[in-house]
């Protein structure tokens, strides 16, 4: 076909940048073309390789090597160390190991065993492990395999007649094979399949996907696409003038009430799912999901789960689906049902795990759904992080574009369960989850840094993402929260999976304007933190007002009041409004860290609303701990003068310090040659002679929201170098 004819996938191939790359950089860049488009394949799903010619580093001999995406990869994201590299003669010889056991075969131990022996036959001290899906490229014998998990193709493979419908549509190109899970005995039966269709050029993998071949590295991408569009074109023909999902059944409700529903639903429904650990949550409410949960069919095929192992690994055996009706039930009504179902949905899934399990299973895991679909609202996932909730909704997208598609055709059939059993609870895949890496210590968490435009609120932010944090980063001036969100993402990326609605499709940190001496600004803030992440787990509070007296050392009354509004007022605000809408709702443990300051309990000269302003703060920190209790701690840090990056100290401010403190300068240096001279006195005063950074506050904040300091509340802790007059009498 030309590139022009592809409707259902998009041709990238571009030779003048294919030209002049070695055999791994074209497999990587076939990858990525491939994985670019949802349609073709998941996240992290399919794979694909490349049979080389490869210098031996021992004796300098051409070798056949197989590059195959490794254990973990993603296609759209690979780069040349997301490959596994193997001696092809070496992976053959591990025939006569597997053939040679007592028991051989599908599930056996020597197939899951075999995988250790990939190991032996790395080429190059490559370290990237090997997926279990590497027999199946190997004893395939094109030099180029696409293994792919294509929406409209799976459409067919799930479908109730599907061998049928292979053989209608490809002829002889496919083979159709009934469902095997991937392992050594899947690549050795696909090498006998093949030998006994030699005009085939692929297999339909039953309720799974399809792998093809080709000599051309080229050749075989355009197969691929090939093979989609045929199976696209033949179910969007059948699905003329049919209604999609049986047509509707819910009437929807308009994007400003669905709005509402779901800033009121998906704290508390958080907190329900995470009793025994917490979610991130994704919505999915484009017209796609709509159509479906609103849809006559949807309760039926949501029950029958997900068909492709990939899609079911986080969507589970299958959602939770509740049946309300938007226009004649309450949200009362709503949520009622969703705890029956939730229940109901626990049960369940724990008589699967019974039904299914073998003597040395795993125990089971959280029994909680991943996915909940109701009708009016959409789709909501949860996941561990933002990055993995994504995939469970973009996975169950892909789940519902396969009952589409099967349904105009025939039937859709879910995977048999007890096969859906075997590959969640599949040793390897437990080996793989005990191979990761300890979860870090804000894992699961998000948390609303307020004053994250700059100075310490900006370094808060920065430095709890890297321990697993999800940050609202919120701020008077919303171009400087948009920068730190920026900088965030420039150094963490947004990680993978490519679902999400609106400002739920965001990544790691999101960024929102704030005045906190205003509750609806407060509460907008809040509305976008539940959308983007289902719920907030903890709020530290930066911002805050330094305002200097005139030149007669007088304040003005309504300066005076502005004063107070914003380092007391304010953070009431805030933790109040953090309550009403989240706090009480999710029913979690959490925290509220404060910003104070030293000068709460020093009396100095010229700064009487910000030192009295501090001093009510400070107390404030005590109330709080006893209004949100027991489930939310509060404590505050108090740092002592705090020059860099503060946007309190701005340059005219530093200077007439500087000239207060009969400190020499030169109007001619630059802010932070001024900035580090009052630093530099500011530190004599302390104990440690050592300036106070907002790496420092940052510290102190960081450990106030994990669980090292989970039995204090209603403390200010200082943080001034050792300040003196500071010092609590």
């Amino acid at each position: 076909m030309s590139k022009a004819s592809y409707k259902h996938a998009r041709y990238l191939w571009d030779d003048s940048v294919a030209q002049g790359m070695t055999p791994l950089q074209r497999l990587v860049y076939r990858s990525n073309i491939l994985g670019s488009d949802l349609r073709i394949t998941n996240t992290g799903g399919g794979n694909t390789s490349s049979k080389a010619l490869e210098k031996d580093p021992l004796t300098g001999e051409d070798v056949d090597v197989l590059w195959v995406k490794g254990s973990g990869g993603d296609l759209r994201t690979s780069k040349d160390e997301n490959f596994s590299s193997l001696y092809l003669d070496k992976v053959y010889s591990l025939e006569n190991i597997y053939k040679n056991a007592p028991v051989s075969g599908v599930k056996t131990d020597i197939e899951d065993e075999m995988v250790a022996m990939y190991k032996h036959c790395t080429y190059g001290l490559n370290p990237r492990a090997s997926s279990i899906d590497t027999p199946l490229h190997a004893f395939i014998p094109g030099r180029h395999v696409d293994h792919m998990h294509p929406n409209m193709v799976i459409a067919i493979a799930a479908a109730e007649n599907g061998a049928k419908l292979t053989e209608e549509i490809y002829r002889d190109d496919l083979v159709w094979t009934e469902w095997q899970r991937p392992g050594f005995d899947l690549g050795l039966s696909y090498r006998d399949v093949i030998a006994s269709n030699s005009k085939c050029r692929g297999i339909m993998m039953g309720q799974h996907g399809v792998i093809n071949w080709a000599d051309d590295d080229k050749a075989c991408y355009e197969l691929t696409l090939d093979l989609i569009e045929k199976a696209s074109e033949f179910i969007e023909k059948a699905a003329e003038g049919k209604p999609v999902f049986g047509g509707v059944k819910h009437s929807d409700v308009s994007d400003s009430q669905r709005r509402d529903y779901l800033v009121k639903l998906l704290p508390w429904l958080r907190g329900k799912v995470s009793q025994e650990q917490r979610f991130i949550g994704t919505v999915q409410t484009d017209e796609k999901m709509m159509q479906f949960v609103n849809s006559v069919d949807a309760p039926r095929l949501a029950e029958l789960g997900t068909s492709c192992p990939d899609h079911f690994l986080r969507t589970k055996i299958k959602p939770l689906y509740v049946d309300w009706d938007a226009s004649s039930e309450s949200f009362d009504h709503l949520k009622g049902k969703i705890e029956d179902g939730l229940e109901k949905y626990v049960e369940d899934y724990r008589a699967y795990y019974d039904r299914c399990k073998h003597p040395d299973s795993p125990a089971i895991r959280t029994a909680v759904p991943t996915v909940v679909l109701i009708p009016g609202l959409g789709m909501i996932a949860w996941g561990k992080n933002k990055s993995e909730s994504r995939v469970t909704a973009e996975f169950y997208n892909c789940a519902i574009e396969v009952m589409r598609g099967a349904e105009a055709v025939d039937r859709y059939r879910g995977l048999p369960e007890q096969e859906a059993f075997d590959i969640e609870y599949w040793q390897l895949e437990v080996a793989k989850l005990l191979r990761m890496p300890p979860e870090k210590s804000l894992a699961r968490q998000v948390v609303a840094v307020v004053g994250a435009g700059s100075g310490i609120g900006r370094e808060i932010a920065n430095r709890i993402v890297p321990e697993g944090a999800h940050v609202v980063v919120a701020d008077l001036n919303g171009a400087a929260a948009d920068e730190t969100v920026k900088d965030i993402t420039d150094k963490h990326g947004e990680g993978i999976g490519i679902s999400g609605t609106g400002v739920s499709s965001c990544g790691p940190a999101i960024a929102a304007s704030v005045n906190i001496t205003d509750r609806h600004s407060v509460e907008a803030m809040i509305e976008k933190a539940i959308l983007a992440y289902g719920g907030v787990d903890s709020v530290v509070v930066t911002a805050g007002v330094f305002v200097p007296t005139d030149k007669t050392g007088h304040i003005a009354d309504d300066r005076f009041s502005q004063t107070f509004d914003i380092n007391v007022k304010g953070s009431y605000i805030v933790a109040d409004a953090f309550k009403q809408h989240i706090f009480d709702a999710q029913n979690l443990t959490g925290n509220v860290v404060l910003t104070t300051s030293a000068n709460a309990v020093v009396a100095k000269k010229g700064s009487v609303a910000y030192d009295t302003s501090k001093a009510a703060a400070n107390h404030l920190v005590r109330e709080l701990a006893i209004e949100l209790s027991p489930k939310i701690r509060v404590n505050a840090i108090a740092p002592a003068t705090v020059v860099k990056g503060s946007t309190m100290f701005s340059r005219d401010r530093v200077i007439s310090s500087l000239v207060k403190y009969n400190i020499d300068f030169d109007e001619s240096d630059d802010e932070d040659t001024l900035r580090n001279k009052l630093a530099g006195f500011y530190a004599q005063r302390s104990l440690i002679h050592s300036p106070i950074t907002p790496e420092d506050q940052a510290e102190a904040a960081y450990l106030l929201l994990t669980n090292a300091l989970s039995k204090t509340t209603g403390h200010v802790i200082p943080v001034d170098g050792g300040l003196v007059d500071a010092f609590l009498r």
